[in-house]
């Protein structure tokens, strides 16, 4: 699929959370309580540069709940225009863009040019979110133990309310897009 065909195949933002079954009250608080940082001389340089983003997501992914606010709050400082692709429907998009060339993590922020060409890449999450879930991975007892669905659904609900809440977070996200945009 070429980039211009995924963009324009996309849902605009509002159908998207519209459609949203899980995760939508979590992504819309964080979307209501995210300030981007007074950052305008990078704001104009994005806005130069005339990008528009695909966004591989799934409402279930809690990954998409805390990332996809912040790039929503971005891109109306830099006039990206923003569409999205459920991963499961877009596996041959999807697959271009592998987590470690073989995971099918998402979200998956793809940047692209008025040409349809493809600027930067980012997802599925900023090295301190990746530090923090890899923490919390190492804390789980090993798969065949007893326990070991019950501690992996108090970690998953653990991870997604750090990420509902922790504003550190959130300002991650933000410094992590930043700095892939600022080298597109």
């Amino acid at each position: 699929m070429h980039l211009n065909q995924g963009f324009e195949k996309g849902l605009n933002p509002d159908a998207y959370i519209e459609s949203m079954e899980k995760n939508k009250e979590d992504l819309l608080h964080i979307y209501d309580h995210f300030s981007l940082p007074a950052d305008e001389a990078f704001f104009d340089e994005i806005r130069e540069k005339n990008l528009r983003a695909i966004v591989l997501t799934e409402d279930w992914c809690g990954d998409a709940m805390l990332n996809i606010p912040i790039l929503l709050k971005l891109s109306e400082a830099t006039d990206i225009q923003v569409r999205m692709l459920l991963r499961d429907q877009n596996l041959e998009l999807m697959d271009q863009y592998l987590t470690n060339g073989k995971a099918r993590s998402i979200p998956i922020f793809i940047f692209i040019n008025e040409n349809g060409e493809e600027v930067a890449k980012w997802g599925p999450r900023a090295a301190e979110l990746q530090q923090f879930v890899d923490h919390s991975r190492a804390a789980l007892p090993p798969q065949d133990a007893e326990d070991y669905d019950e501690k992996a659904k108090e970690m998953y609900l653990f991870i997604s309310k750090s990420y509902r809440d922790n504003h550190d977070f959130w300002v991650a996200v933000y410094n992590s897009l930043k700095e892939v945009l600022m080298n597109a």
